[in-house]
């Protein structure tokens, strides 16, 4: 949660400052002061200005979109709302540059005078000369000072415009069913903030000229009419004629785009996965396989963007070559009309066309392109905001004053209320209750069996009631339909008080332990202090080293499970409420914890409300005051613990013999796939952002992003142009722009010598004979041939470039990617997934498509202003001097400008991370957000966050516009210098004259470009930076060894597993501290060894050791096989592993258990047959080529967990790990799985780290872990009988008497079946 308030800011100079300040940007020096001489950061930012406050336009944009909604219901047009609520002002913005380019198309006027006073010298021409010079300086002056703020308005506006719709996005999402969330992933969200709203910006920009570009054109070809006749029609027709193909390719581009969109999105829900799921990967050695998918889809992706970056090669062609070729159709039209071409008719029409030119060939083609992008992005987040909400008016929540009161009427259903915060003490009352009566709620409205089906309940205060059943038949979907995250069809549903809930899968954003648990309630020290003792947290905040105020990264990655799990329950029991809805809290924790949880919390601290508890846990079921059973989605029976037990119940027998039948059910399922928690396989690894907010404690950023050049800045440049096919294409390429811009200046000069023998002509009074008329053809053809090949060449370079763009783009793409599928688990730890995904998805999005049209822009127009002042020094030598004066001066601005736009630009990609963070994180937590009635606090929250990135953004438009406008005014100047030294200095002809100022004249707005363009050129290399960075990640060792040192295909046969002084350290450095600690010990050929012990101790690390995902001292050998010494996929593909989480990807049930294509059908129909999922696959047309969704969630987790067991089937190795694996299932699930692998796995070692004791009693042998140590090894029975040995003995007692003596008859049955191996105690 945001710490950094917007409005601890100072004011922003902006809200005071006067016209003047405001048109010349004055009030942006300060900022650039400072810039220069620190390093500037988020307290340097200024409050954002109340026109752009998010809370504001999201207020206005969501009203203006619900009054949409009920006019036009499903027919409603965001584009109709942004036009309501901002189109006053784009209008006004509209007028104002009407009146600019009334100004721009009257100067050419001026110049034509200019010109012809210098043809025809006289003394009363001289003083109007000097006043057609004035104009000519003015109509500069008056675009610079009109054009910078209209352009920095008109982006203000795009501003505005995203952060009023991003915030409606948020706040829809806030209301989003779990179908529709299940529906649109999280990404395509992230993507619609990220992307589409991104290009408000630009969009709106542009859109003005598609009205004012064809009617200025209109007038100008009028008044070149009335000079050249008819002429003026052939080049204006040539751009005319090329409109419609650059309508063609605009609609072709937006057609490209979307496409490309979609790919992306495939592209990046596959990264996503894969980062979620990369521990699993390497466990199975599975990487190779999902190289190549991620290669195929960003083969697909990158041959979309290829035709769109081939099309947008052919607009700015076209934008090169169509004035020179409609310059070169007037005036050769004009000579072979028999018409004499004079210097003043040649440099108007010169004149105007570059008047034109901009607009229409510029402005005008990228005005289409754009709105044609962007009216996609506008459909695509419409499309969006027409989802389902979960909103239901005739729904009732009966209140006691704790929240607000619905009335409507026939149905009583729970709604979820508007949103409000959260209240401090609501009242508690007996008549608090829980009532359900035949009720009836299905997830997908088309499916045709109902999740829950004829529910009937009645809870009370002061009751705990506690809910049981298998996987998949409806436990979680009844605390949902409580919540009204499920929508019930009939029936109904009576809520009586205020509610709150723990989720089955921690929900814990980016921010401190303590703003977790507070989740935006006022502290109260007592009760929290109360809060945090009841749910067994004081040990943990010990062990953290700032306590509670330590910041969790993304989805608490740096906490175990456990502590996951307690801190969302301790968020749940501070809030003051009459119900506690607790989906299986008690599973993540192990069974002494457990207990202390459920005795002091739940029974002890909780005892006056109602306990709503899903769990699994039998053992607690006699302390429960009410116990539910649910099958199939229906009641199987409720009552107390005595009354069940005396009907026949079957779990009485479980508690007797938990091997037969385990311990509780659980229900991870939610039947039909779609609820949020589950996605804990992507959670906010979405995000496109860094988990952390820039603003929180400096020393507990894990990875703050380096976000400038690193390295030598031309380092980066060789390396990009090395991954676009090295020197030689760049070379070709160079040259290839050379040539285009010497082509197009020689153009531009050709016309000075060729009007300026005609000025002779005239000038001595020749008549025009037929040598004149062959030189004038003549000279057509010449200035003909330079065209035709300037538009050859032009066209080349484009396509010679964005081809080298193209192959940079995918090289560093696979390198990039082979980079972190390579690297070891301790950078996935250090780095939180939003980062990683950052660089595939901005930084890639960049590299792909912004960069190339960038670098294209920077380098042409470049050689561009060179083109210019070689060809104005031509004309005058001396001109050079103030060229070179202003472009030192120019030089310096720009460093002057970098140092602060690189700051500014990186505060707002840094202020941007905690928006889209922030964002994904609300998007997995949507039911815990919903059951606390946070909406308000998080929009408030979110509209905070896009505050802090509004202002960081308003501060890198202002200076950016601010320094366009200081180098144009210098531009200016120096049109202002070449046109009067021609008073000082009489050119030779009259024709330099209008040379030289054209190409003056084209200077201006062209320089600033280009240094800005420059600018945004290094921002944009950072990417690529950032991108090679992940080039160079240290990997995490060979994946194969050399051929002869390869072990042979049938190792390791017998699976003896020797552990020889090993140690584990999490970080690479040797000083960091060993998490194992010396351990030694044998486990035989065949051996089923249990693995137990007290969260953090060690267990997983073991797990780890085994798979070398650390870092390993000492050995580990297999067979008499050192470890160390194999390749990674040698020693990982040869164990098997059923992992913790089970992870299914998304693809088909083949590539889920046998990405390498080598089994066939029949093994894998076998693997499903022995899992028992044969038929539920085999239920499906599709069968092994059934899709599975987004994280698996078309599969209940116990249905997860047994593909998971499949795939340990098909590989059919010596040795199997189990990591915590049946700690989630129901116990039909446990029990297959535990039968499954007595049967199959009989001649297999089998390691068994487990939390439920019951699943290793019958092992051979027991690894007790304490603190990275061994601190017991031997049978079951023996350590719980041996005098000296007490650590497995106080576990097994924390479960209570009834278990313990269970347990014990267990453990001596199966010893007494074995040989009796002798206790084993390591040191």
């Amino acid at each position: 949660m945001e710490s950094f308030k917007n409005e601890d800011l100072p004011e922003n100079p902006r809200e005071r400052s006067n016209i003047f300040s405001a048109l010349t940007f004055w009030y942006t020096i300060p900022t650039f002061i400072k810039g220069n001489k620190v390093t500037l950061g988020t307290k340097d930012l200024y409050r954002a200005l109340k026109e752009h406050r998010a809370e504001s336009l999201g207020n206005k944009v969501s009203s203006s979109w619900a009054k949409e909604l009920e006019t036009y219901k499903k027919n409603a047009s965001l584009l109709r709302v942004l036009l309501r609520v901002f189109g006053r002002y784009f209008v006004f913005l509209g007028v104002v540059l009407f009146c600019l380019e009334v100004t721009l198309t009257v100067q050419p006027l001026f110049l034509m005078k200019l010109i012809s006073s210098f043809s025809n010298p006289s003394p009363t021409s001289n003083g109007l000369a000097y006043a057609y010079a004035g104009g000519v300086i003015l109509g500069s002056a008056l675009k610079v000072i009109i054009m910078n703020p209209y352009s920095f308005a008109v982006t203000h506006l795009g501003l505005k415009i995203r952060v009023g719709v991003s915030s409606m996005i948020y706040r829809k999402c806030l209301r989003l069913t779990k179908t529709e969330l299940g529906e649109i992933s999280t990404g395509h969200i992230i993507n619609l903030i990220s992307n589409d709203l991104g290009r408000m910006d630009t969009f709106i920009q542009f859109t003005q000229y598609l009205w004012l570009a064809p009617l200025q054109t209109l007038v100008v070809t009028y008044l070149m009419y009335q000079e050249i006749g008819i002429a003026a029609v052939f080049g204006m027709t040539f751009i005319l004629l090329f409109i419609p193909l650059q309508m063609y390719l605009g609609k072709k581009i937006s057609g490209l785009r979307l496409k490309t969109a979609i790919r992306t999105d495939k592209r990046m829900r596959i990264m996503t996965e894969i980062i979620a799921g990369i521990h699993v990967i390497k466990m199975y050695a599975w990487e190779l396989p999902f190289e190549k998918m991620v290669a195929h889809a960003r083969l697909k992706e990158i041959s979309g963007i290829r035709h769109v970056a081939y099309a947008k090669s052919l607009l700015l062609s076209f934008n090169r070559f169509l004035t020179p070729v409609s310059i070169f159709l007037s005036l050769v039209g004009f000579v072979l009309l028999g018409r004499f071409l004079t210097a003043e008719k040649a440099f108007l029409i010169t004149a105007y066309y570059n008047v034109v030119r901009t607009n229409m060939t510029t402005y005008f083609s990228v005005g289409i392109t754009q709105t044609a992008e962007t009216i996609v992005s506008i459909k695509r987040v419409q499309k969006f905001l027409l989802s389902g909400e979960v909103v239901a008016p005739d729904e009732k929540v009966v209140s006691n004053g704790a929240e607000q009161v619905h009335q409507e009427a026939s149905e009583k259903l729970l709604v979820t209320p508007t949103p409000m915060r959260a209240p401090e003490k609501p009242p508690h009352h007996s008549e608090d209750c829980v009532s359900i009566s035949e009720l009836k709620a299905k997830w997908t409205t088309n499916s045709p069996d109902y999740t829950l089906s004829g529910v009937n309940l009645q809870v009370h205060a002061g009751t705990l009631v506690a809910i049981v059943g298998h996987t998949g038949s409806g436990k979680s979907s009844l605390i949902q339909a409580i919540l009204g995250e499920l929508r019930a069809e009939s029936g109904e549903l009576e809520v009586t008080g205020s509610m709150s809930y723990a989720s089955q899968e921690p929900w814990l954003f980016s921010g401190t332990v303590r703003q977790n648990i507070l989740f935006g309630q006022p502290m109260d020290r007592l009760r929290y202090d109360l809060v945090v003792r009841k749910c067994a947290l004081e040990r943990d905040f010990e062990l953290l080293t700032l306590k509670d105020k330590t910041i969790l990264g993304d989805r608490g990655a740096s906490l175990s499970g456990g502590q996951k799990a307690r801190i969302s329950l301790a968020r749940s029991v501070y809030r003051d409420a009459s119900i506690y809805l607790l989906d299986d809290p008690l599973s993540a924790v192990d069974s002494g914890v457990a207990r202390r949880l459920f005795e002091e919390c739940l029974r002890g601290h909780l005892r006056d409300k109602i306990v709503i508890l899903v769990t699994h846990q039998l053992q607690f079921l006699q302390q429960a005051d009410q116990i539910v059973i649910m099958e199939k989605g229906k009641v199987k029976a409720v009552g107390t613990y005595d009354s069940l037990h005396k009907s026949g119940v079957d779990f009485g027998i479980a508690l007797d013999d938990p091997v037969n039948h385990k311990e509780a059910s659980e229900d991870r399922s939610r039947t039909s796939s779609i609820t949020d928690q589950r996605r804990s396989s992507v959670k906010s690894v979405v995000s496109h952002a860094e988990s952390c907010p820039e603003n929180l404690e400096e020393e507990q950023k894990i990875n703050l992003e380096r976000q400038q050049l690193g390295r030598n800045g031309l380092g980066v440049y060789i390396d990009y142009f090395r991954a676009g096919g090295g020197f030689l294409s760049f070379s070709v390429v160079m040259t290839f722009f050379v040539c285009s811009q010497g082509l197009a200046s020689l153009g531009d000069y050709f016309l000075s010598p060729w009007v300026s023998r005609n000025e002779n002509t005239v000038a001595h009074n020749y008549t025009t004979d037929a040598k004149d008329a062959d030189f004038e053809v003549h000279a057509a053809y010449i200035f003909m041939l330079i065209t035709v090949l300037s538009i050859i060449v032009t066209i080349t370079r484009s396509f010679l470039f964005f081809n080298l763009a193209m192959r940079a783009s995918t090289q560093l793409h696979n390198s990039m990617f082979r980079g972190i599928s390579r690297a070891s688990m301790y950078f996935f730890n250090k780095n939180p997934a939003g980062g990683i995904l950052n660089r595939f998805s901005k930084d890639m999005g960049q590299v792909d498509e912004m960069l190339p049209t960038i670098m294209m822009t920077v380098i042409q127009d470049f050689l561009l202003i060179s083109g210019n002042i070689i060809v104005i020094s031509i004309v005058n030598p001396l001109f050079l001097i103030p060229a070179l004066a202003f472009g030192v001066v120019i030089y310096y601005l720009r460093s002057f400008y970098l140092r602060t736009s690189l700051d500014v630009k990186r505060l707002e990609a840094s202020t941007r991370s905690p928006v889209y963070s922030h964002f994904a994180a609300s998007l997995t937590g949507l039911s815990t957000i919903r059951a606390f009635r946070a909406e308000s606090i998080l929009e408030a929250e979110f509209d905070g966050y896009q505050d802090m990135h509004s202002s960081a953004s308003y501060m890198f438009i202002s200076t950016s516009r601010s320094f366009a406008y200081w180098v144009d005014i210098f531009c200016v100047l120096y049109v202002a210098m070449v046109t009067l030294a021609f008073f000082i200095f009489p050119p030779s002809s009259a024709a330099d004259v209008g040379l030289a100022i054209t190409q003056a004249m084209g200077l201006t707005g062209t320089v600033q470009w280009t240094v800005r363009e420059s600018a945004e050129l290094e921002n944009t290399m950072i990417s690529v930076e950032r991108m090679i960075e992940y080039e160079e990640i240290e990997p995490e060792g060979p994946l194969e060894a050399p051929a002869d040192e390869r072990p042979h295909e049938s190792w390791p046969e017998q699976g003896k597993i020797e552990f020889e002084e090993l140690s584990l350290r999490y970080e690479p450095y040797l000083k960091s501290e060993s998490v194992l600690k010396s351990l030694s010990f044998v486990i035989k050929p065949k051996e089923k060894v249990g693995i137990v012990g007290r969260t953090g101790a060690g267990k997983s690390s073991l797990i780890n050791a085994l798979f070398r995902l650390s870092y390993n001292d000492g050995s580990v050998r297999i067979d008499d096989k050192d470890t160390n010494d194999m390749g990674l996929h040698d020693l990982r593909s040869k164990i098997s592993i059923i992992p913790q989480e089970p992870v299914l990807f998304s693809g088909t049930v083949r590539y889920n258990l046998d990405p390498f294509d080598e089994y066939s059908d029949e093994r894998l129909w076998c693997a499903l047959e022995e899992v028992e999922l044969k038929d539920v696959v085999a239920s499906v047309a599709t069968g092994l080529e059934t899709k599975i969704t987004e994280g698996g969630s078309n599969f209940s987790v116990g249905q997860r967990q047994l593909v998971c067991l499949a795939r340990a089937i098909l590989r059919d190795n010596r040795i199997l790990v189990m990591d915590e694996a049946t700690a989630n299932v129901d116990p039909q699930t446990d029990a297959l799985i535990q039968a499954t692998i007595r049967n199959k796995f009989r001649e297999c070692t089998v390691l068994t780290v487990a939390h439920r004791l019951h699943t290793i009693m019958d092992s051979d042998r027991v690894l007790v872990m304490d603190a990275g140590r061994a601190v017991e090894f031997g049978t079951p029975y023996e350590l719980l009988t041996a005098d000296d040995t007490n650590v497995f003995q106080d576990l097994v007692k924390q479960t209570g008497q009834a278990t313990y003596d269970t347990l014990l008859k267990i453990s001596q049955r199966e010893f007494e079946k074995s040989e009796k191996p002798s206790l084993m105690l390591p040191s």
